[in-house]
C-alpha cells in the first residue's frame, strides 16, 4: 500500500465514520477499486485490519472535540460528578449488546456479508430507514426536542445499543443506528448525536484493539499470525508503518472536520440529505455489481 492510498482511505475513514452512510462500506468499495486486498487471502486479512485501525484516528478526533464530557465523566468515575458518571454507566450500557455479539458472531459475519452485495443492500434499506425516520419526525415534530444526555435512562440506552448491533451488517452504519435509535427513544437530536459520538469512541476502540491484539484466524493466513498480537504482526508484516500512520492522521483530521459539519448542519437540516445519498449509492454500485464490474 503506497501512502497515497493510505491516505485516501483515511479521508474516506474520516468523513464517513460518524456520518450515517457506512465507513466500512465506502472503504470496502474503495480498496477494491485501488486493488488493496486483491492479490492474497493474506493480503485481504491485512487489508481488512488495516480499515479498522485507521479508526484510531476517528477515535482520537471525538475525544478531541467531546474533550469537556469525557473529563466530566472521569470525574464522575472518581466521584466528584454525578452526572458525569451518569453518563458514563450509560455508555457502557450502550457498549455492552455490541460487546457480546461481537464475541459471539463477529467471525460469522466477517465470513458471510463482508462483500459488495451486502453492503448495497444495507446503504439502499438504511436509506429508506432514515427517509422513513424523516417523515415520522415531521409528522411528530416534538420527536428531537426531546430528554438530554443526563436524563437517560439505562432503557433507552440498551435499545441504542441492541440497535447499533444491527450496524455490524456493513454497509448498515453505526452512526445511522445510533442516532435513530436515540430519537426513537426520545432523546433530542443534539443528545442522539453526541451519545452517537461518545458510544463510538467505545466501541471503535474496542474494535480496533480486537483487531490488532487478537488472533488472525482467517483461511489461507498463516498459522504464524493465529497468536496473540497476531493482526498488528500481519498488518506490519504486509505494510509500513508509514502507511498506517498515514491513514490514522488522515482519519483524525477528516473525522474532526465531519463531525464539526454534522453537529453544525443538523441544527437546522434533517437526516434526509443521507437517505437520498445511500439509495443513489447503492444504486450506481449495485449496478456496477451486476455489469461485473465490481464483484459481488
Amino acid at each position: 500500500m503506497q501512502p497515497w492510498q493510505a491516505f485516501i482511505l483515511g479521508v474516506i475513514e474520516g468523513i464517513t465514520e460518524y456520518l450515517p452512510v457506512s465507513s466500512t462500506g465506502h472503504l470496502l468499495v474503495a480498496q477494491h477499486f485501488m486493488g488493496i486486498g486483491t492479490a492474497s487471502a493474506t493480503e485481504k486479512a491485512a487489508a481488512d485490519i488495516f480499515a479498522i485501525c485507521i479508526q484510531g484516528g476517528a477515535i482520537l478526533a471525538v475525544l478531541g472535540i467531546y474533550m469537556k464530557r469525557v473529563m466530566q465523566m472521569l470525574r464522575g468515575v472518581l466521584g466528584q460528578d454525578p452526572d458525569g458518571l451518569r453518563l458514563a454507566i450509560m455508555l457502557i450500557a450502550g457498549f455492552l449488546p455490541a460487546a457480546v455479539i461481537g464475541v459471539l458472531f463477529n467471525d460469522k459475519i466477517e465470513e458471510k456479508l463482508f462483500g459488495t452485495t451486502p453492503v448495497v443492500i444495507a446503504w439502499i434499506v438504511g436509506g429508506v430507514l432514515i427517509l422513513a425516520t424523516a417523515w415520522w419526525r415531521k409528522r411528530n415534530p416534538l420527536v428531537g426536542s426531546g430528554k438530554d444526555l443526563v436524563s437517560m435512562t439505562l432503557k433507552m440506552a440498551l435499545i441504542i445499543g441492541l440497535l447499533q448491533c444491527v450496524a455490524m451488517w456493513p454497509g448498515t452504519s453505526r452512526s445511522l443506528m445510533t442516532i435513530v435509535g436515540g430519537l426513537l427513544v426520545g432523546l433530542s437530536i443534539q443528545a442522539a448525536v453526541e451519545y452517537s459520538f461518545l458510544l463510538g469512541v467505545l466501541t471503535l476502540t474496542a474494535a480496533t484493539a480486537k483487531k490488532a491484539v487478537w488472533k488472525v484466524d482467517a483461511a489461507g493466513v498463516s498459522a504464524k499470525y493465529d497468536v496473540w498480537f497476531g493482526g498488528m504482526k500481519l498488518l506490519t508484516d504486509t505494510y509500513s508503518p508509514v502507511a498506517l500512520i498515514v491513514g490514522i492522521v488522515a482519519a483524525a483530521v477528516f473525522a474532526a472536520i465531519a463531525v464539526k459539519w454534522l453537529v453544525s448542519y443538523l441544527q437546522s437540516h434533517g437526516l434526509s440529505i443521507f437517505g437520498w445519498y445511500r439509495i443513489a449509492l447503492g444504486a450506481g454500485v449495485g449496478a456496477l455489481v451486476l455489469a461485473n464490474v465490481v464483484p459481488s
